[in-house]
């Protein structure tokens, strides 16, 4: 039986946020399910990363309202949610060069207590072998593509109950793209629910059950990744012919 908005996980209502005195989403409702993957797709500045700063509480709301598990997201700042289980992984590879793979996840996990903490850094680096062999080595030495998997694993260490992943693939090789999406299949098949915000539309819907467009600060696209002629739907969003 399907989940209704009123019962998901996360459900964003009419939200408005910017920079200063420049609104860049107008009005924005959508919704994620437990253990659910959506892609939240969009052109260049169409405020996807702007929405995910929103809700992790990177970026203070003008209007509207988001709930995560029934608890309202008001006025909660980002070590708030990440401690209700609502993890944003900021794009781009930002680790401290200068430590560790293992202390860079440490760091993550800094207020969990020590024992579980370190439960939590082997789950973590068990989804990313390539990093795990390198746990002791600066975060400076690893290539793009690791960084960018320590990055994930960062925010695993938190054993979210939803992980938002923005740009996950930004300068990877194809190889190394289909490595770190691969963990969104593996994450959703353990229950953690995923919202990704990527370029790549095709492997995103091919992560994702749902999709939403995003364009010029509004939704303009929600589908299930199973709809009918879905990539027509998503170009037609994106040129804003979508009714």
């Amino acid at each position: 039986m399907p989940i209704s908005a009123a019962e998901a996980l996360l459900h964003v209502r009419d939200l408005d946020a910017g920079y200063g005195k420049i609104a860049v989403l107008h009005r924005v409702s959508m919704h994620v399910n437990p253990g659910e993957v959506v892609a939240l797709v969009g052109p260049n500045g169409a405020g996807k990363t702007t929405l995910l700063r929103a809700i992790s509480g990177l970026l203070p709301w003008t209007g509207g309202d988001a709930t995560f598990a029934k608890e309202s997201l008001a006025g909660t700042g980002p070590r708030e949610t990440a401690r209700a289980g609502l993890v944003h992984v900021i794009e781009g590879h930002r680790v401290f060069t200068q430590q560790s793979v293992y202390d860079n996840l440490l760091l993550a996990g800094y207020d969990v207590p020590r024992g579980e903490r370190t439960a939590r850094i082997d789950e973590a680096l068990a989804y990313f072998p390539e990093i795990a062999a390198k746990r002791h080595d600066l975060g400076g030495a690893l290539s793009g593509g690791q960084q960018q998997m320590l990055v994930v694993a960062q925010g695993l260490v938190r054993r979210p109950r939803l992980l938002m992943l923005d740009e996950p693939s930004a300068g990877l090789a194809p190889v190394l793209v289909d490595r770190v999406l691969g963990v969104v299949g593996e994450l959703r098949r353990k229950g953690t629910a995923v919202l990704l915000v990527e370029q790549l539309v095709e492997k995103a819907l091919a992560s994702a059950d749902r999709v939403y467009a995003l364009a010029r600060g509004r939704i303009v696209l929600d589908e299930p990744t199973t709809a009918a002629d879905l990539s027509h739907k998503i170009e037609a969003a994106y040129f804003g012919h979508a009714s």
